[in-house]
């Protein structure tokens, strides 16, 4: 899967609205065919932060995903609520899944 996290920092004016702002983008994603997940939390720490973390199926879900007319779209419609360039780290991994965190495993 290609698994990828990215940071986002909005303008303070618009921070309460971004889930707004950006849920045509977030809904036409989950949408896709190879989207695995799709999820933005805000930081506890900064409110005008919000990470992205959304997971495809393969390279080639994710090249699908880019050259979407919804990802193009965001391309034009989203910077002007941006503080800054988004920051990403993106990983191809073995897996197509999340794993337990072992050392934190709950017994019922």
């Amino acid at each position: 899967m290609i698994f990828i996290t990215a940071k986002f920092r909005i303008l303070p004016k618009h921070a309460d609205d971004w889930p707004a702002i950006a849920r045509d983008f977030t809904l036409a994603t989950r949408a896709e065919d190879g989207c695995l997940w799709f999820d933005w939390s805000r930081s506890v720490e900064d409110p005008t932060e919000y990470v992205l973390v959304e997971a495809f199926r393969d390279g080639e879900a994710g090249a699908a995903h880019v050259q979407s007319s919804h990802f193009e779209t965001a391309r034009q419609t989203l910077p002007p609520y941006l503080a800054e360039t988004p920051r990403i780290v993106n990983f191809e991994l073995p897996q197509d899944d999340w794993s337990e965190l072992g050392e934190m495993a709950v017994q019922r």
